[in-house]
This record gives C-alpha cells, structure tokens and sequence, in this order.
C-alpha cells in the first residue's frame, strides 16, 4: 500500500465499560475528542463493538491506532506500544470458526481485517496494563487514571509519526 501525502488515521478506543480498567480505551477517546486533531484523522470509542470496527477499517485508512488494555505482566497503568504487522496476524476465517461479533478482541478484529483486504498500512496498538478486569463496576482504577495523559500523548505521538511518515 503507498501512503497518501494526507494519511488517513483510525483511532479506536475499544473495551467494556462495565468491567472497571477495560474501560481505559473508552478514556482515552473521550480525551482526544476534546481536542484539535488533523483533518483526516477520526476518533471513535467502538467499545465492544468489535465488528463495527473492522467494518470501519475495511473503509480505507492508512493508519490504525488501537486504544484497548493489554495484560503484559508488568505494573498497573503501564503504557505498551505494540506494532502488530500483517504477516503476524492469524490468518483466515474457516469455515466452522465461530465470530461473536459482539466481543471480538483486537486479535480476531485484524484477522477479520487480513481477510478481507482491508489492512490498514501501519496498525499501532497502545495499551494499559491493568490492575482490574475481572469484576464489573464502572470506573477506571487509580493506576490506571494515572497513566490517561501518557497513553493520550503516546497516541498522538503515533498520530504525528504517520503522517510524518507517509509525507512525500
């Protein structure tokens, strides 16, 4: 795929609200709506919505940023940067494999994606380790409250590493 001069850039908040920490990518949408971002870049909270995102990406983007919560193994409110590339991403949709398109994780969303041609031409993955998603409650823990501002700065870090990077 040859990157447009004016890349076109996905942000996608995804998670559930109703289980504390996985409401992180919720968040951090909420933030960057409330500010001035380039022309062609879109911002949308899919929460659980997993198939409307990868619709949303079958639309054309050059670029997608995943905002969701990661289990790495290291403190509560740590921040990831993860660069998932096409060549990694499982591959296929058999026949018999189940989809629930009401909770497909990021993993099951790009392999939608790779299926059906629509791989956008970065994927960036910017994620929270987090301290609970295992009980239901609304509201994000203190940890990962903390670590709002950096995953904010570290998705519009990516926001301006792909436009710089798609410039003619």
């Amino acid at each position: 795929m040859t990157p447009s001069p004016d890349p076109k850039v996905l942000i996608a908040g995804v998670g559930n609200l109703w289980l504390k920490d996985d409401g992180f990518g919720s968040e951090v949408v909420k933030r960057l709506e409330a500010l001035e971002l380039p022309e062609n870049v879109a911002v949308f909270d899919f929460g659980t919505g997993g198939l409307d995102l990868a619709y949303e990406v079958l639309r054309g983007y050059d670029g997608l940023i995943l905002v969701d919560v990661s289990r790495q193994g290291g403190a509560p409110g740590t921040i990831y940067l993860m660069e998932p590339s096409e060549e990694e991403a499982e591959a296929g949709i058999e026949d018999g494999d189940v989809i629930n398109p009401h909770a497909m994780d990021v993993q099951t969303v790009l392999r939608f994606v790779k299926t059906t041609g629509g791989w956008p031409g970065k994927v960036v993955v910017v994620a929270c380790e987090p301290a609970v998603v295992e009980e239901m409650g609304i509201g994000l823990s203190d940890e990962v409250t903390a670590s709002l501002d950096a995953a904010v700065k570290a998705v519009l870090d990516q926001v301006e590493e792909l436009r710089c990077t798609s410039s003619p």
